[in-house]
């Protein structure tokens, strides 16, 4: 497996990639840069928001759902404009959004956090057709925000214990009952970041601090890990042709000095099929 950067641009805190399907073109952000991005395998542009954004979900070729530090934005690709579609912890200046994925049956789920980690001052939410619904508070650092291919799943995870959770959903999606602890990370020390599920039902994990994306089978077996140049790995996302690269993102906020690669965006040919990600329904 071939690992090369889509990107040398030096993102803060890289996160939230996306591959659109309409568009072909991965995406991702910067959040503490407070920039979206879009690179179609040869160039690159990017958008400049006057607040953190965080993780989005595609509404149609020209418009993605943005979660920002305060709200969930509607943005035209062509136009750069955004219109406001709920707010998002609006009267709490303390947090922002971070990790978010949209989901089988067309929700987005998108997590909050505070801006200097402070413990269970973030929650994870769901908007679905126009409802925005807390579904969990308490939490420090909410990530690995993904989906089972069936939709009967979703995982996600409070970086903070190490603890990657994992909770039924009903057809809507909502989830049909508590969550439950599916793999504890925390006896090898490492921190779960973003994560994605491919079409196999296989767990893509970035381990911040670790260097590294994990595989894990549906059962919670490692299956590989997969090296990357830059220590604070933040999130993959499958696509490209056949949905067989996985572009990972990272962060250069607070990297070790010999972390040269830190707060690139990379591209790793795999063997694995991710799922096409899922379109919002408003």
């Amino acid at each position: 497996m071939t690992t090369t950067a889509l990107s040398d641009t030096i993102c803060e805190l890289g996160e939230g990639p996306l591959w659109h399907p309409e568009r072909e073109t991965f995406f991702w952000f910067d959040i503490m840069g407070r920039k979206l991005f879009e690179h179609d395998g040869a160039a690159q542009r990017h958008w400049d928001f006057d607040r953190e954004v965080s993780a989005a979900g595609w509404v149609d070729r020209g418009r993605l759902l943005v979660a920002t530090a305060r709200d969930l934005i509607l943005f035209d690709l062509e136009t750069g404009q955004e219109s406001h579609v709920v707010d998002l912890e609006a009267d709490n200046p303390l947090t922002r959004s971070n990790d978010g994925r949209a989901d089988p049956q067309g929700g987005f789920w998108i997590g909050t956090m505070g801006y200097q980690a402070q413990p269970g001052a973030g929650a994870i939410y769901r908007f679905y057709r126009g409802e925005l619904r807390q579904l969990y508070p308490g939490i420090t650092i909410p990530n690995a925000i993904c989906f089972a291919p069936d939709g009967r799943q979703a995982y996600f995870t409070d970086t903070a214990d190490k603890v990657i959770r994992r909770v039924a959903l009903d057809g809507d999606g909502w989830p049909a009952g508590d969550p439950v602890d599916w793999l504890d990370l925390g006896p090898e020390g490492i921190n779960p970041d973003g994560a994605v599920v491919d079409a196999d039902g296989n767990f893509w994990n970035a381990q911040w601090g670790a260097g590294r994306v994990a595989c894990y089978d549906p059962q919670g077996r490692l299956e590989m890990a997969l090296r990357l140049p830059a220590t604070q790995t933040t999130c993959p996302a499958f696509g490209g042709p056949g949905l067989m690269r996985l572009l990972v993102t990272s962060a250069a906020g607070g990297a070790p000095a010999d972390d040269k690669g830190a707060g690139k965006t990379y591209v790793i040919d795999t063997l694995a099929r991710g799922q096409q990600e899922h379109r919002v329904i408003l």
